[in-house]
């Protein structure tokens, strides 16, 4: 099982004992990490804030929220899922139509 910490180092020690004891593995998530991006500057953890529904990806080191439609694509650099046609940007408001793989503007 993996367990997220929020604002704790993964590596003060504690975590290696409780995994030797528990087989359990810990990692830290920020708030403010968002596409391997930290937003004040700071170190960016595991590519990603981990949310409900989120997997860990020990290969990517990265936490990858679920896949919102079944044509979007994972970003291998960010882990972040993206359409396969980018969204219109004339500040109009629109949805994905996952049956014809496009935007569908709102009314």
């Amino acid at each position: 099982m993996v367990f997220v910490t929020v604002g704790r180092d993964e590596d003060n020690g504690k975590e290696d004992e409780l995994t030797a004891r528990t087989g359990d593995i810990y990692k830290q998530t920020s708030y403010n990490t968002h596409g391997g991006v930290h937003s004040l500057g700071g170190t960016p953890y595991r590519k990603n804030y981990a949310g409900i529904g989120y997997t860990y990806d020990a290969q990517r080191d990265a936490f990858i929220s679920p896949k919102p439609f079944p044509s979007w694509v994972l970003n291998e650099d960010s882990c972040i899922w993206y359409a396969p046609t980018p969204m219109p940007t004339d500040d109009k408001r629109y949805s994905w139509d996952e049956a014809t793989t496009s935007w569908v503007e709102q009314a």
